[in-house]
């Protein structure tokens, strides 16, 4: 028990900090400040954060309880402590989003002329309408499933919409009651169903947007399901089940084959983990669903609203810009405004590697295009005939990827092309299945990387023949080559011409694709071959200038901070005297401001407009500082089980716009919310004049 106690004092629960977390998102969700369909955007991330929480994280803890492991946390919790407190935190943000849908939002969003309407609450000729798409678009795809001693409780799929339906044979009152269940369909019909405009029934103006929900219309509907029958009752659950894959590659002949079938079950679903039924479902019922899926009371959640918010999403598609947050484009890079190929006036073009040898590019996105910086530089890459071979990494990458095009078509152009794809990349690895056959198909080099560890760092390699010489050209980032999410998350990126960078690169990507043991870099901080121990011999180094009376400083941004040994070196850096502030996104299981422990340790979080996803960090060094980012968070997962690069940043002014970058994040006083010792965060708000760090960058990165 002491040592219990000694490892909470330390740590922070990594699953309640999460939690805290997506309590932020929540929170956005419900601020007045935030545009109405915007905070429909929050609340259905908050609800699509908390299905892959509870499909990945809930699902290891009660693996763990079923297999008898009670192999302590390091804060000193056990599997069931874990889970015990986990629902004691998540039951009333729960009834917290469900409050401010039922009566913040879908009230304001009516007086703005969009309007969710519960079924009973539809006019006669808009029932009339709803009744008639259900029979045409909706009826004959349903199948009612009885559960009977002739028909077994049927399988619920992961993350289904359903109903419970209890029904009895017309005229026979004595008749036992029955029990189906019907799925509501969730592709193909949106789950909200727009009623036309003119049915509206009210006064003038007209509604922008008129919608009800789909398991509604159906549930007012089951009549036409169960002809003859009575229909007592009907009540909607949702289930969500544990979708990790775990996966021997050792004993895999066949990777690619080993993931497929692995996510043929995972559609299917492993274990229940939760159980989500609406607040007026008898205990009868809800007794018969726990039987048949044999999950205990604990993973049950009765909600008092909707189930499954996260399609709260699908009303961003509603034209209605007042409220939703002001439109924003990045502009192209200002250093690459001259090299964009697809520029009408080409009299001032001059090609991507011409300005990349001039000097490193420091990328910024959002706020720098994507497009117009790092697909400009694969694109141009694939149609310079003297560019020899592109390597590049692929962790998530959209559907429609220009990246993927490009790579296409240097091979198609006789370059040598070698893609890494992640198989492993979590809820995306159908998409890169269908991306890996469809590059090899077209003569691209595929490898799905290293045995027993996953390939998260984002680099891309250029190889160009000039005056004879082979020269190489990189892209080091922290995000994703994915054209759709780089206008939602903040990443940074490099792209240089430095002649050591593109030699540890070339050796990076033998490891990747060949049987290399790379065990050190010139420049590059790899995991996991140094990464650890550089990181942790930076942080030693501060230490050891506070002690001498020099001057030390750790600054640092990340996504997430739960890795115990460098928590632990943060902690003596900190009683040496080194000043240190992180900005952490998400979980963070560092205690900040103990006394004695973590005085000159602060952290906050900055939860905003985009998703906050850049790894940056910087050493103050005695007045030399160093400046890295990269794609690793602090986490063990990151230093220990995964490929991950981190660049030093060289160019004098391009640190000092990171470093003033790093300062914009410490000074936010809208978006910011600061960490106390205990785990709990404030906003920090109230301060004037009010600084916004991602309303700044909108308005003054593309100028600096």
């Amino acid at each position: 028990m002491e040592e219990a106690n000694q490892g909470a004092a330390l740590f922070i629960n990594r699953e309640l900090s999460w939690i805290a977390f997506n309590q932020r998102v929540l929170n956005l969700a419900m601020d007045p400040e935030t545009p109405l369909l915007e905070q429909a955007k929050f609340s259905a991330i908050f609800s699509n954060n908390l299905d892959e929480f509870f499909m990945v994280r809930i699902a290891s803890l009660q693996s763990q309880i079923d297999e008898g492991i009670t192999t302590e946390s390091f804060d000193g919790l056990n599997p069931h402590e874990q889970l015990r407190s986990i629902r004691e935190r998540l039951r009333p943000l729960l009834e917290l989003q469900q409050q401010h849908y039922r009566l913040e939002l879908k009230a304001k969003l009516n007086e703005q002329g969009i309007q969710i309407l519960d079924y009973k609450q539809l006019s006669r000729k808009q029932k009339d309408w709803a009744n008639s798409y259900f029979y045409r678009h909706v009826f004959p795809i349903l199948t009612p499933l009885a559960v009977d001693p002739a028909h077994p409780f049927p399988f619920i799929s992961n993350l289904s919409l359903n109903i419970a339906v209890l029904i009895k044979e017309s005229g026979h009152s004595g008749s036992e009651g029955r029990f189906a269940r019907i799925k509501v369909p969730q592709k193909n019909i949106p789950r909200f169903v727009q009623i036309p405009n003119d049915l509206h029934g009210g006064h003038w103006p007209r509604p922008i947007h008129i919608c009800t929900p789909l398991e509604q219309l159906i549930a007012f509907n089951l009549r036409h399901l169960f002809p003859g029958m009575t229909i007592e009752g009907h009540y909607f659950f949702r289930v969500t089940r544990d979708a990790d894959l775990e996966l021997r590659e050792l004993e895999a002949d066949d990777l690619m084959e080993a993931l497929e079938q692995g996510l043929r079950k995972r559609k299917l679903g492993g274990e229940v983990v939760r159980l989500e039924v609406s607040n007026e479902m008898p205990d009868s019922v809800l007794h018969q669903l726990r039987d048949g899926m044999d999950i205990a009371p604990e993973g049950v959640y009765r909600i008092n609203g909707p189930l499954g918010l996260d399609d709260l999403m699908s009303l961003s598609g509603i034209e209605a810009r007042t409220l939703k947050f002001p439109a924003f484009h990045g502009k192209t890079p200002k250093r690459l405004r001259s090299a964009q190929s697809n520029e009408q006036d080409r009299t001032e073009f001059e090609s991507i590697f011409s300005v990349i040898r001039r000097g490193d590019v420091l990328l910024h996105h959002p706020y720098d295009l994507f497009s117009t910086s790092v697909e400009e530089f694969i694109n141009q890459a694939a149609d310079d005939a003297a560019v020899l071979a592109i390597k590049m990494t692929l962790y998530r990458v959209s559907r429609d990827s220009p990246i993927i095009a490009a790579l296409i078509r240097a091979a198609e152009n006789g370059k040598q092309v070698m893609a890494l794809v992640e198989l492993k990349a979590r809820f995306d690895e159908d998409n890169n299945i269908q991306w890996a056959r469809q590059l090899e198909r077209s003569g691209v080099h595929v490898v799905y990387g290293v045995i027993g560890l996953k390939t998260h760092t984002k680099i891309a390699l250029v190889i160009r023949r000039e005056k004879g010489e082979l020269n190489s050209y990189c892209h080091v980032g922290t995000g994703n080559y994915n054209s759709r999410t780089s206008t939602l998350y903040t990443d940074l990126g490099i792209l240089s011409n430095d002649a050591e960078l593109g030699k540890d690169l070339v050796e990076l990507f033998n490891v990747l694709t060949g049987f290399s043991k790379q065990s050190s870099y010139r420049q590059l901080l790899v995991a996991p071959v140094n990464l650890r121990a550089q990181t942790l011999a930076r942080i030693e180094r501060e230490t050891q200038h506070a002690k001498a009376g020099r001057s030390a400083a750790i600054k640092a941004k990340m996504n997430a901070l739960v890795d115990p040994e460098i928590i632990q070196h943060l902690y003596v850096a900190s009683q040496a005297g080194v000043e240190i502030s992180l900005i952490v996104r998400g979980a963070c299981s560092l205690r900040p401001g103990v006394k004695g422990l973590s005085e000159r340790i602060q952290v906050r979080s900055i939860i905003g407009r985009f998703l906050e996803h850049s790894r940056l960090f910087w050493f103050a060094n005695d007045g030399k500082p160093e400046l890295f980012l990269g794609s690793a968070d602090w986490m063990p997962r990151n230093l220990d089980r995964r490929v991950e690069a981190v660049v030093p940043i060289k160019d004098t002014k391009l640190a000092e716009q990171l470093t003033w970058l790093l300062e914009l994040y410490r000074t936010d006083n809208v978006s910011a919310w600061q960490m106390d010792s205990t785990g709990r965060y404030e906003r920090t708000g109230s301060a004037t004049p009010r600084l916004e760090a991602q309303v700044a960058l909108m308005e003054s990165w593309s100028s600096l």
